[in-house]
């Protein structure tokens, strides 16, 4: 293990160098084999350090000594334990199906081995983060996974809209991990340490003031929002479509957005000790979670769709967290990978078929010559809406239960979200894949599933995103063994043993009988509009009301260009042709202009003429004999 947890971390930036140094010089199936069989390795690493996590909670491994400056001493230490390893897992299990789908998608660009630099490069810095023992290790991850979203993002730099997406991401990261940065400041501060075991184990015995603490888990929290795309700063996620499909998966599934929700898991012993924290990531997530699906109610791109499906999925995993429900956060995260994954890839495979074509408008009756993107998409669809017996189905229930043991309230309003996310799925689905086709006869001609280099990651998908509820099955269905993912996190300190609240199995049947009940109801609902009664969505300019704030999201963008962005370029042109062109370069060239008349008349001195030099020698001569008669 002292050797294989290096190398897991080892394997992605390896092939990182590969493609990126020999890439260009080598046949694309190489390249893409290569880079797609480094996360492999680390994967199967992963698997058996997973293994390895039974009898041993956790493994610890110095790599060097990375700063030592007096007392202050930080190592680059890795740390794989039953929250690590199951991050570990999930980023190079579904990094390596995207790899592979990659290959396919990618397969005529000419930017082929650059784009898979990146892809292993940002795999490496998302398992840095998760591997990191403590936080300052954890932030040069963090900020790694950034600068690889931003290249990814911006891949296809020749449109200078994606240039401006890209931008857009990673300066609205940057004003999230500012928080963050000052929090990890103030836990040294506290701490004397940035060790998450020497914060934890001295955390008990501490004397310190709530309000510290508040502040501090505050600070953490405002690096999560920019991670995790929560409001304020969640606007950068929808515009990240400007990447390419897989970049899409990879970012919005399992990686780059779920690093919020690893971070607050990862520090649930602080944030258990700041309950006015908690209350507002409470608040915060399921403000995110309700905001984020009425916009993707009237949203008409394939990918802006899942976009603000996954901002409205981590909304309800913060609401989880808020809630104090550790292991249902981190439930839901594992089965959103399987399925948002399958989603943008599913989606991806549609947008292959046609050419490039996004809008949903112009498509439907897409299943008959995508079959294997269609019923791989339909199990997608069924597991985010939580249909009975798939993945989001109990990952879903066991967040609505746990809310509704804090507040009745709060599990009203989640239930709604929970509707809401149901109905722009069935619309999204209906009209892809039924009804008659709305494309162009080139599009028509152009419809032909996917190779299999694509489609086989779609079935593995498809295939974790049905099955994936095994992990956690409510106890009153199947006893306390079918918890078995509370069992695997109970040795962690701060995680909750994943039992819902006081409720008991009467409430918990109601509950999962209400939500049932809802989502069917909205499957019907939506099959009789758009297939039955074939309805269409309107025309940008037939839009109106709050269908027309929907579909241009509530003006967010707007509002912040006209408050913040203009008010700001303003201000930087005043400073720019006031303090920088005149007082600082100004004063620059003032001293150049002073230095300049100076030099020419001193230059006058040495003008080869010898008397003078000696009229100067004599001048001199008598200013030091008056001097010296005068002191």
């Amino acid at each position: 293990m002292q050797q294989l947890i290096p190398t897991i971390l080892l394997l992605p930036l390896l092939g990182f160098l590969f493609s990126g140094l020999l890439g260009g010089r080598l046949p694309k199936t190489v390249v893409g084999a290569v880079a797609s069989l480094a996360v492999l390795g680390a994967f199967f690493g992963s698997l058996y350090a997973f293994g390895q996590t039974g009898p041993q909670p956790q493994w610890t491994v110095k790599v060097f000594q990375w700063v030592a400056v007096g007392d202050f001493q930080i190592d680059f230490g890795l740390l794989v334990d039953r929250l690590s390893v199951w991050m570990m897992l999930i980023i190079t299990g579904i990094g390596f199906l995207i790899h592979v789908y990659a290959i396919g998608y990618m397969h005529s660009d000419p930017g082929f081995a650059r784009f898979f630099a990146y892809l292993n490069l940002f795999i490496f810095f998302m398992l840095l983060l998760v591997m990191a023992d403590n936080y300052l290790i954890m932030f040069f991850g963090w900020e790694g996974v950034g600068l690889c979203s931003y290249l990814l993002i911006g891949f296809w730099f020749q449109n200078e809209s994606y240039g401006k997406a890209a931008r857009k991401a990673f300066i609205m990261n940057r004003i999230g991990d500012l928080g963050l940065l000052i929090g990890i400041f103030m836990l040294f501060q506290l701490f004397g340490s940035l060790n998450y075991q020497d914060i934890f184990s001295r955390l008990p015995a501490m004397r310190m003031a709530e309000g510290a603490l508040t502040v501090v888990t505050l600070l953490l929290f405002i690096g999560a929002i920019g991670k995790s795309a929560q409001i304020p700063l969640y606007t950068w996620l929808p515009d990240a479509m400007a990447g390419p499909t897989p970049v899409s998966a990879l970012i919005h599934a399992a990686t780059m957005v779920t690093a919020g929700i690893y971070l607050l898991v990862r520090s649930s012993l602080l944030f258990q000790l700041a309950p006015v924290t908690l209350d507002i990531v409470t608040y915060v997530g399921l403000a995110t979670a309700l905001f984020a699906a009425f916009i993707g109610l009237r949203q008409n791109d394939i990918k802006k769709v899942l976009a603000y499906s996954t901002v409205s999925q981590l909304g309800l995993m913060f609401l989880a967290l808020g809630v104090g429900a550790y292991t249902s956060a981190m439930f839901h995260l594992t089965t959103h990978a399987f399925f948002k994954a399958l989603l943008f890839l599913g989606a991806g495979s549609v947008i292959h078929a046609m050419g490039g074509e996004q809008d949903i408008r112009r498509m439907g009756g897409l299943r008959a010559a995508l079959p294997v993107t269609y019923w791989t998409f339909v199990a997608g669809t069924l597991a985010i809406i939580g249909f009975p017996l798939l993945s989001g189905f109990f990952s879903k229930d066991e967040i609505l239960a746990q809310v509704f043991a804090h507040s009745p309230i709060l599990w009203g309003l989640a239930l709604l979200s929970s509707a809401v996310t149901a109905v722009y799925m069935m619309r999204l689905f209906f009209l892809t894949f039924f009804g008659d086709f709305r494309g162009t006869p080139e599009q028509r001609g152009h419809l032909h599933e996917s190779p299999a280099v694509m489609t086989w990651p779609l079935i593995a998908l498809a295939i974790l995103s049905v099955t994936g509820g095994v992990l956690q099955i409510p106890a009153f269905l199947a006893g306390e063994k079918g918890q078995w993912l509370s069992h695997w996190y109970q040795t962690l300190p701060g995680l909750a043993g994943g039992h819902v609240g006081h409720l008991s199995h009467t409430a918990e049947w109601v509950l999962m009988g209400t939500t049932t009940l809802v989502v069917l109801a909205v499957m019907w609902g939506s099959y009789r509009a758009y297939v039955i009664r074939k309805k269409l969505p309107l025309a940008d300019t037939q839009v109106r009301g709050i269908e027309l704030w929907a579909a241009q999201k509530f003006y967010i963008d707007e509002l912040y260009d006209a408050i913040l962005v203009r008010p700001l370029e303003k201000l930087s042109g005043i400073l720019y042709h006031i303090a920088d062109n005149r007082v600082i370069d100004g004063s620059v060239n003032l001293i150049g202009v002073v230095m300049t008349r100076l030099s020419q008349f001193f230059r006058l001195v040495q003008n080869g003429n010898t008397s003078y030099y000696l009229f100067g020698m004599v001048l001199g001569l008598i200013l030091i004999l008056l001097l010296n008669y005068v002191i």
